[in-house]
């Protein structure tokens, strides 16, 4: 449907879109399937109406109830049976051991070996092929899909180009997909100058969209698909770049989406990084489509890498892994003492918050030079933070790597790319001010600037006019841009909710940039530390296993009204065969083995006399309930705060983390985020933790508790109330002020308390307190009563009444193990995510995209064709008529609020825009409401924050007339991020 098509579906009386047919093939799928589902629905309703005709309403409901779900299970465990049956595995022998091959065959299909072509090849290549290059061209010659699985840099592409050439000497359709633009971008050129019969299509860009090769990001790939776009027909090749971005949890899915849809007669080839289940990966595929998958794949480097550890503050690089591969334990522990000699000052060289404000760059500075001094340049400088990466570029303002003839060369590019704009943007502050970085050799690449200073930078870096180069990690993903080094300026990355320690596979990505095939005896990787980290970190980090490619699938409303839109497919087709599922069904054999072990270790754990020993457990069970009941009351603020007083004890447990007695030394309280009506008591306490847990903030959520009697950090600690477990009668004498002096001293206080008392006393929540609600009083009692019992209880005299409570607790925690495990096995038989789609229907329907057929409405196409933002929110405000009486500016403003997506503060609106925001904050609203109504999981108010009105007055000004630069000067949201939202509305 084009746009006349959509704006005109309000005026329709009474047609109907015919839908765009599926492919043939996965009609030849859906038949068999749909049939066997009317049967068993024919048979349960026949079944249901005998019994009411014999007049058994009541009793034989529930029994019915339980068959069905037994046929369930049966028509799982078929189609898991049927997969074991189907898909064999079988390795083929190589010349090569650091290449293996395997194919994944389909059903009844028997193995032969691939055959060697004596024609002419349909590409050539200047220089010896590796083994896993010519492992994976023999299975394109052969007509067979492949997963190529490699290291960055090994020469994977080689594999691609080849499929190319073979696709246009056999005069077919070939399409190159890549999972983000500036890769697609960067692929046309290079498939456009070694080809030439080439297009592109990115959604922003279509050029010679009937080539014979089109470059695409898989977003493009799946509309075209779900459309039954007729280049699909003619199509032989799909290749996939980078197919480990599967695993993206934002956009993984659209990958699942469109390998599923693919027609079974396509061949491909997917790129990836070294992953460890690429076995897994290949069966799925060989599963879905009926064809053999290959797995080529090699953990061979080109160039050896040579890893380094620099602990911020310190002098010098230490070699923790050499060339040859081994963990240098001896250096490792040199650079941690290091970093432990620094104590405090360790993170003084880039102190960070919690977005990563830096104090001092020396560090990163000093890197550099030794690089420089050592002949080791290009470098590229990874920084999760484009900020960062900005302040560390400008941090060089001493260093120049370019000779005046570089200089020339460099100013020659750069304004042959500036003259592209008008000369109001060329004022821009980006664009004068990255001139100056550039002409000495330093370039800054984000996703912030400009798309053409991010062109300019990357043709510089790859020409070698760019000798160090600030990054963040989207520059590792797909651009072939090696350097000599590469460094890390912090080990740590803060992901949305915590600073954590990259993973192997981050690591793995980004490293993988040094060492220059052909150039480079070497690549040396140097990861700034500026934490205490322990060995087993580091060498999980460093030479880590990759990370598996997980399916990240998850419904879509796209995806639902699409799959109800196209004929002879339906949303249930998708969800059983989503990759998702498949490793469900791989986990199954597992997962019975080890429940039946499980079961088998429960029945041989055997206590005498366990039903007694069961009832006495069952009295510390019931007390463990009846305090947290009791707990709960005694933390409720108008009981608690009375005895907040500084110096009284408490016993402070975090979740499972119990850090045990410390001292209150204030509290004050604040307005709750959440429900402004309320407020929030913060506490502030002196205790005692281990001491390399502490970060920056001083966080709870990060610190460890210490273990009995061994050394412990002690400090203040912001917390909220309901960490104090238990409230002493005991209350200390505190110094007027805390500092490193008094410290001490308190600490010393604290531990004399819990020497002279074998159990602290505790104000007694009815006598102290005067908590008088007779549940509670009850409640008291009750655990008074129970503890008695304990103490006075047969089972306690026994003298070995100590190893019948270890046995009888190990017991317990297997039987939970086991019933764990049954939960998970329960999952993986069952179709997943299927009760979800069900909630998704039910909305749909009550908002009336589909009928009580789940055919879908006029409303319900419309809503399909928008896909680049929420797509019921649209559809519901553009049938709402919102748009009609909106002013272009106010129109665009608006929209700007589903595509913009950074941390910006909310600008003070005007009139015209603060009501079009109120209006959209209704219908989110309303469409929350519905979805909590028909049981799916939302929270209303962050959905309702999920539109963000951080661009509305800039993109306002900027429809307004007014010129980007006079935009710029009232916001400090990054150019790219404007210039992607503008693009976008």
């Amino acid at each position: 449907m084009d746009d006349d098509d959509l704006f005109g579906a309000f005026n329709a009386t009474g047609t109907v879109d015919v839908a765009p047919a599926a492919p043939a093939e996965t009609k030849d799928k859906m038949a068999l399937l749909d049939e066997r589902r009317r049967e068993e629905a024919r048979q349960q309703a026949a079944s249901l109406l005998s019994s009411m005709m014999q007049g058994d309403c009541g009793d034989t409901i529930e029994p019915e109830k339980k068959k069905v779900r037994i046929e369930e299970d049966d028509v799982m465990d078929q189609i898991k049976e049927t997969f074991e049956k189907t898909v064999t595995v079988h390795t083929i022998r190589t010349d090569n051991e650091n290449c293996t091959h395997e194919v994944a065959l389909p059903p009844d299909m028997p193995f032969e070996p691939l055959v060697i072509r004596d024609s002419a090849p349909a590409k050539s290549y200047p220089f010896q092929l590796d083994a896993f290059q010519r492992e994976a061209i023999t299975c394109i010659e052969n007509s067979q899909s492949v997963l190529v699985s490699a290291h960055t840099s090994a020469g994977k592409t080689v594999v691609a180009l080849y499929a190319i050439a073979q696709c246009l000497r056999d005069k077919q359709r070939v399409i190159y997909t890549s999972p983000i633009k500036a890769l697609s971008n960067q692929k046309f050129r290079e498939l456009e100058e070694e080809f030439g019969d080439v297009g592109l299509m990115t959604g922003d860009v279509t050029l010679n969209p009937e080539a014979s090769c089109l470059v695409m990001t898989t977003e493009i790939l799946r509309s075209m698909l779900y459309r039954g776009s007729e280049v699909m027909r003619e199509v032989g090749w799909v290749v996939f770049d980078e197919i480990h971005y599967m695993r993206d949890k934002e956009r993984g899915v659209v990958w699942e989406e469109t390998i599923i849809l693919l027609p079974d007669n396509v061949h491909h080839v997917f790129l990836s990084a070294t992953i460890p289940n690429a076995r897994q990966f290949a069966q799925w595929v060989c599963w879905l489509h009926r064809q053999p998958v290959h797995v080529v794949y090699t953990d061979y480097r080109p160039t050896p890498l040579q890893h380094f550890i620099f602990p911020v503050g310190g002098e010098g690089l230490y070699e923790v892994v050499n060339i040859q591969g081994q963990f240098r334990e001896d250096k490792f522990m040199q650079a941690m003492s290091g970093l432990a000699a620094l104590g405090d000052q360790a993170a003084g060289g880039v102190q960070r918050g919690r977005k990563g404000g830096m104090k001092t760059d020396s560090n990163v500075v000093k890197i550099i030079r030794t690089i420089k001094e050592r002949d080791m340049l290009p470098c590229i400088i990874f920084s999760f933070s484009r900020k960062e990466c900005e302040a560390y570029a400008l941090s060089l303002k001493d260093m120049d790597f370019n000779d005046d003839e570089e200089k020339k060369l460099v100013r020659e590019i750069y304004n042959s790319a500036i003259d592209l704009l008008s000369d109001e943007d060329k004022k821009l502050p980006q664009i004068g001010q990255i001139l100056p970085l550039l002409l000495r050799g330093i370039g800054v690449h984000h996703s912030g600037l400009l798309p053409i200073l991010k062109e300019t930078v990357e043709i510089l870096f790859g020409e070698g006019l760019l000798k160090t180069l600030f990054a963040t990690e989207t520059f590792s993903m797909g651009l072939n841009m090696p350097a000599r080094t590469v460094l890390f300026t912090s080990a740590r990355k803060f992901d949305g909710a915590d600073n954590r320690w990259i993973t192997s596979g981050e690591y793995i990505q980004m490293s993988g940039r040094a060492g220059r095939r052909g150039k480079d005896d070497r690549g040396l990787v140097i990861l700034m530390v500026d934490h205490k980290m322990s060995s087993d970190d580091a060498k999980q980090i460093i030479k880590g296993a990759t990370d598996p490619l997980n399916s990240q699938f998850r419904l879509t409303y796209n995806m639902v009204l699409n799959l109800l839109r196209v004929e002879g497919v339906n949303p249930e087709f998708m969800l059983e065969r989503s990759f998702y599922q498949f490793q469900n069904y791989d986990a199954i054999p597992e997962l019975k083995r080890k429940a039946q072990e499980k079961a088998v270790e429960v029945e041989n754990m055997r206590i005498e006399h366990e039903r007694d020993v069961a009832a006495f457990f069952d009295m510390d069970k019931q007390i463990a309930t009846l305090q947290k009941t009791i707990k709960k009351t005694i933390c409720m603020p108008k009981y608690l705060v009375p005895f907040l007083h500084a110096g009284r004890m408490v016993h402070v447990v975090a979740g499972t983390r119990d850090f045990g007695w410390a001292v209150l030394v204030n509290f004050h309280r604040k307005t709750n985020v959440d429900d402004s009506t309320q407020m929030v008591y913060i506490l502030d306490v002196f205790m005692g933790f281990k001491s390399d847990s502490i970060d920056e903030n001083h966080s709870l959520a990060q610190l460890q508790p210490i273990a009995e009697g061994a050394y412990a950090s002690w400090d203040v600690i912001s917390m909220a109330l309901d960490c104090v477990e238990e409230i002493s009668a005991v209350r200390l004498k505190l110094p007027q002020k805390l500092d490193s002096n008094t410290k001490g001293v308190v600490e010393q206080m604290i531990k004399s308390v819990r020497q002279r008392f074998s159990k602290i006393p505790l104000l007694h929540p009815v006598n102290d307190m005067r908590i008088t609600e007779p549940a509670f009083v009850h409640a008291v009692e009750k655990v008074a009563e129970l503890e008695q019992r304990s103490q006075e209880h047969p089972l306690r005299k026994n003298r070995d009444f100590e190893l019948i409570k270890k046995q009888y607790l190990a017991k317990e925690e297997k039987k939970r193990e086991l019933k764990g495990l049954e939960e998970e096995l329960r999952k993986a038989q069952s179709v997943l995510q299927l009760d979800e789609l069900s909630h998704r229907k039910r909305l749909l329907r009550r908002l009336e995209y589909s009928d009580k057929s789940d055919i879908i409405t006029e409303k319900g196409r419309c809503a399909c064709e928008l896909s680049a933002a929420d797509e019921l929110m649209l559809t519901e405000m553009l049938y709402g008529g919102v748009f009609t009486d909106l002013s272009p500016p106010q129109l665009a403003a608006l929209l700007s609020c589903f595509v913009f997506q950074e941390n910006a503060k909310t600008p003070k609106l005007a009139d015209e825009l603060s009501g079009c925001l109120r209006k959209l904050h209704e219908y989110a609203r309303r469409i929350a409401k519905l979805s909590i109504e028909c049981k799916l999981d939302i929270i209303e108010d962050k959905y309702v924050e999920s539109f963000n009105p951080g661009m509305m007055d800039v993109v306002f000004q900027w429809v307004n007339g007014s010129s980007f630069a006079e935009v710029v000067k009232n916001t400090d949201i990054f150019e790219e991020s404007r210039t992607v939202c503008y693009a976008l509305v």
